[in-house]
């Protein structure tokens, strides 16, 4: 059967901004909750500037839980929480609460690793100098981890772009639903190759805007 452009057109232009509202709004709400997480980590765990092992180490089995939790099981399983917070479990908007459970513990974890690779000698200076531990975090611990933490966010989004694309399995909309309802199930070879596509330029030019930033971070 052939494609018909007049009417696939107007589909795709409309699974391109969903699949871009999915991954904007799902990166910037996982943000808001992966940065900090990832700090709290940090800070945290032994010999760190505020110890604190009970919250370390049940923060730590929080993020290890959600992680190993596959994402296609994810979604269901947290429908009547998704719709306890936008009233649906169908469609776009209802994709994002789970994309943002799924990607948030994984941004703290790679935040984590970041100011991990701080050298502790820019803490202890810190410290001399009588900075306080907010003063730590924010003029020198993220300010010295920025580059990596660039690299640690665009991995997050190109994996935040796969995420999205398996939501369309459920009627999440995006370009995943459409290879499915048009690739797949009417055998539209064209529409699997048209996604897959442009699945890989946003994949690129997302790694190529990370690398471009994170190089003039550390030139700096």
């Amino acid at each position: 059967m052939a494609l018909d452009w007049s009417y696939f057109g107007p589909e795709l232009r409309t699974a391109i901004e969903q699949t871009l509202l999915m991954v904007g709004l799902g990166l910037v709400f996982s943000l808001i909750i992966g940065i900090p997480l990832g700090v709290i980590l940090v800070v945290t765990r032994e010999n760190g500037i505020l110890q604190n092992k009970t919250i370390f180490t049940s923060l730590s089995v929080i993020v290890n839980i959600f992680r190993s939790i596959p994402f296609i099981i994810l979604i269901v399983a947290i429908i009547p929480f998704t719709r306890l917070i936008v009233g649906t479990s169908i469609g776009t908007v209802a994709a994002i609460v789970p994309l943002v459970i799924f990607t948030a513990p994984y941004i703290g974890r790679l935040i984590e690793n970041s100011l991990l690779e701080v050298d502790h000698g820019v803490i202890e200076l810190a410290q001399a100098m009588g900075a306080t531990p907010w003063q730590i975090i924010w003029r020198f611990l993220l300010p010295e981890a920025l580059g990596s933490i660039i690299l640690a966010i665009t991995i997050a989004t190109i994996g935040l772009i796969g995420a999205s694309a398996m939501a369309g399995a459920v009627g999440g909309g995006g370009l995943g639903d459409l290879a499915i309802v048009y690739g797949y199930q009417q055998f539209q070879t064209v529409v699997m190759i048209i996604t897959v596509v442009l699945l890989i330029i946003f994949v690129q030019l997302i790694q190529s805007i990370g690398n471009l930033l994170a190089k003039k971070i550390r030139r700096k």
